[in-house]
């Protein structure tokens, strides 16, 4: 039986009644979500995990980290302490996308670490393993990339990436309408390359029913890849992109029908006048299910700045209703994210997602925000600090410019609006929190 089937039957783990604690909807409400597929909660039956969370609709915004060695940098503890930071910085779920070094070592102990949702690529592994014996990567065998997905579930992954919708079907649609740059998912392109080398459909297509046996077995919840997801602005909305989606739609309906947990995968580049647009095709097209996007970023020239280009595409994607967000890092499309690149890209990426939750009118979501502005009207900077989304920024920040200062910041002194204000208005008890 699979949660939904438990759900359905009237059966609900104490870990799904917790992950309500934190969220602005009822305990009924996240059952028939979870069981309607428009809300996942990934947790893999062999996995012990302290702080499980949901997806989707109703819920707050979510922000996923990715970190993983790659072939020129394969540092296991550092993999460890981004792990650490990236979950301390706020970090709703992690994902591993290793492609150097011990792969299943290193998932293994990630996995241990873990208290949040975890995910994989696993066709990132069998590409990886396939080059380390010296062969092509197009010389992979179906049961190699089918494979791949089963170790990944059975050592307990979470929810896995799988791009089933690249097939013959997006690859004409790809040739048809030329891009600027044709395909940016690593695994997109590699099952690209796969299938075109082989002349045989994806297996991850093709073979789909086995996919989502093995996730039923253990409750692990598919996260459909956007392999065709646009990698600049020029190709945003294109004819790829449109098929691909439209593929994982019925792929989702699919799954869903078998107790199985679904996600789609989203973009990407997106101009910032079409990511409403992009949003609701999304749901349209995929019937309500959690849509999870990769910033989307409003420009191509942020280079060493993209976390922020992200930031502000992930707040209009959350506002017009994305459930998920993928951490940008300050290194995107320059290098391997350092430790400190994680820390920045979660805790942006946790603005965005506040702002968007505040943008769709999520109960609850600005109230945190309303005991700042009382703070600040109150000059209490200890309270200011405790409610700063990065306490630790905030009150190293203040204390490098305005010490032990209690009746203004250094910016303003005895200038400060708040104080002048209240003198003046005879407000001698500024509000309290």
């Amino acid at each position: 039986m699979s949660l939904i089937d438990d759900l359905k039957s009237g059966i609900v783990p104490d870990w799904i009644e917790s992950i309500v604690r934190d969220e602005p909807i009822t305990n009924r409400e996240l059952i028939d979500g979870i069981v309607s597929g428009n809300i996942v909660a990934p947790r893999n039956i062999l996995r012990q995990m302290s702080s499980p969370r949901a997806v989707g609709r109703g819920l707050r915004t979510k922000v996923n980290a990715n970190i993983g060695t790659s072939e020129d940098i394969s540092l296991v503890e550092e993999e460890i302490e981004k792990l650490r930071v990236a979950c301390a910085s706020g970090a709703d779920a992690i994902m591993d996308l290793s492609t150097g070094g011990d792969i299943p070592a290193i998932r293994k102990r990630l996995i241990a670490e873990c208290p949040v949702p975890f995910g994989t690529v696993p066709i990132y592994q069998a590409a990886a393993e396939a080059h380390k014996r010296g062969a092509a990567i197009t010389e992979l065998t179906p049961d190699e990339i089918i494979g791949a997905v089963e170790a990944h579930a059975k050592d307990g992954v979470d929810f896995v990436t799988v791009h089933t919708g690249i097939t013959r079907r997006s690859i004409d649609a790809l040739k048809r309408q030329p891009r600027v740059m044709d395909v940016v998912s690593r695994g997109g392109a590699l099952l690209v390359g796969w299938i075109i080398a082989n002349q045989q459909e994806n297996p991850l297509f093709e073979r789909y029913d086995e996919l989502i046996e093995i996730c039923r077995e253990y409750e692990v919840t598919l996260s459909l890849g956007d392999g065709m997801r646009p990698g600049c602005l020029n190709d945003a909305g294109d004819a790829a992109q449109i098929e691909e989606l439209k593929i994982l739609g019925e792929l989702r309906e699919r799954a869903l029908s078998a107790g199985v947990q679904v996600m789609i995968e989203g973009p990407g580049h997106v101009p910032l006048n079409e990511i409403e647009d992009q949003i609701r095709m999304e749901k349209e097209l995929c019937n309500g299910a959690p849509f999870y996007v990769l910033g989307p970023l409003v420009t191509d020239i942020g280079a060493g700045r993209d976390h922020i280009v992200a930031a502000i595409g992930g707040a209009v994607a959350s506002m017009a209703g994305a459930d998920f967000l993928c951490y940008v890092t300050p290194r995107e499309h320059l290098g391997l994210p350092t430790v400190e690149d994680v820390r920045e890209g979660v805790e942006t990426l946790k603005i965005a997602a506040h702002a968007g939750d505040i943008g769709k009118g999520l109960p609850g979501a600005a109230d945190r925000d309303l005991e700042m502005s009382k703070a600040r009207k109150s000059l209490d900077w200890s309270k200011q600090i405790s409610l700063a989304l990065d306490p630790t920024t905030a009150k190293r920040m203040h204390a490098e410019r305005s010490g032990d200062r209690v009746d203004a910041c250094s910016m303003c002194g005895d200038l400060c609006a708040m104080k002048v204000a209240s003198e003046a208005l005879g407000i001698e008890n500024p509000v309290s929190c």
